[in-house]
């Protein structure tokens, strides 16, 4: 048992068109959204399958919506969120809701942002602990000279959200990347 367990109530399966992803909700809001495989994954939880859980469907209903509509990720999601978490990762968790789709930062900005000019570093883990992937857009956040950076569901995916959203063209591969090259 985790701790997560201890205060997630109902978890169900999503399927996307970048792979399945398994949600999980509190009684305050969605606590999780992990892509198969995705670094920081929790792991099985000992809480019920609840597809049924208010919180599950409706984020359910808004990642489908946000994949078939660019008016739907201009618009954004509305379920109620609850990520676990310390107050500085919170903290960065909320910045990355500022950023709007196609839009872009970085970490040493989101460390400005925060107060803590010097703290990119632990803005960049806090970001990669990002419980709830696609929601909370830590695929927005970009290195320093525009470069794709890590992402816990992985840099391919990383690459088809921001294309998704149309930020792509903007977006530098990183050096040694065969990407780089055809750019």
């Amino acid at each position: 048992m985790t701790k997560l367990d201890s205060v997630v109530r109902a978890q169900a399966r999503i399927q996307t068109p970048l792979g399945p992803m398994t949600a999980a909700a509190t009684a305050r809001g969605l606590a999780g959204l992990w892509f198969d495989g995705q670094r920081h994954h929790p792991g099985p939880l000992a809480v019920p399958m609840d597809a049924h859980d208010p919180f599950i469907a409706q984020a359910r209903r808004e990642l489908a919506a946000w994949f078939a509509s660019a008016a739907a990720r201009r618009r954004g999601f509305a379920v109620a969120l609850d990520p676990q978490g310390t107050e500085f990762q919170r903290g960065v968790w909320q910045l990355l809701l500022r950023i709007g789709s196609g839009g872009r930062s970085c970490y040493g900005e989101l460390a400005r942002r925060l107060g803590h000019p010097q703290a990119a570093r632990a803005v960049g883990a806090a970001v990669g602990r990002n419980p709830i992937s696609i929601i909370v857009p830590c695929h927005r956040v970009l290195g320093q000279d525009g470069s794709l950076t890590g992402y816990a569901g992985g840099l391919p995916r990383k690459r088809a959200l921001l294309e998704l959203e149309g930020a792509r063209d903007e977006v530098a591969e990183p050096a040694g990347h065969p990407m780089a090259a055809a750019a």
